[in-house]
């Protein structure tokens, strides 16, 4: 009995630190690709459409800001949880911006049409990320004990 049921517990962790490398690669190319991306939108056509390119720009900042967090405190950063629910709730606006109303910006920026020209990662990558930080928030309290006099 001890056999199966040590073997499916030691893997577990191995499993959560490989998912959080995921996390952390996904989130790296993310914001390697946001950051150039913002970096000659404003270098070369700032003055074409400034608000869709200081999005990029923020969405860039907040790529490696998750980044940096997720890689140096993993799942227990209450900072990381709260940047990527901002992440999440940019997505959405800026996604519902473009696809309401296209004219507000002449070009795209990453989490334009919540990341169509990314596959959508921009949308599913903050609500991967919040899954994974509330799951390990959640392993991570102690399990409540019962009072004496309790019943079990």
């Amino acid at each position: 009995m001890s056999g199966p049921l040590r073997a499916s517990t030691a893997s577990s962790p191995r499993r959560q630190r490989g998912f959080a490398t995921l996390l952390v690669i996904v989130y790296g190319i993310f914001a390697i690709s946001a950051t150039a991306r913002a970096s000659v939108q404003i270098i070369e056509r700032f003055g074409t459409a400034p608000v869709a390119y200081a999005l990029s720009l923020v969405a860039a900042l907040t790529y490696i800001a998750a980044t940096v967090l997720l890689a140096r405190r993993g799942g227990d950063s209450r900072a990381a949880l709260w940047l990527c629910s901002a992440e999440l709730l940019g997505v959405l606006a800026v996604g519902a911006l473009t696809v309401l109303d296209p004219a507000l910006f002449p070009d795209a920026t990453v989490w334009s049409r919540f990341g169509a020209g990314y596959g959508y990662v921009p949308l599913v990558l903050p609500v991967v990320a919040i899954a994974y930080l509330l799951r390990r928030r959640r392993a991570a309290r102690p399990a409540a004990t019962p009072a004496p006099g309790d019943r079990l």
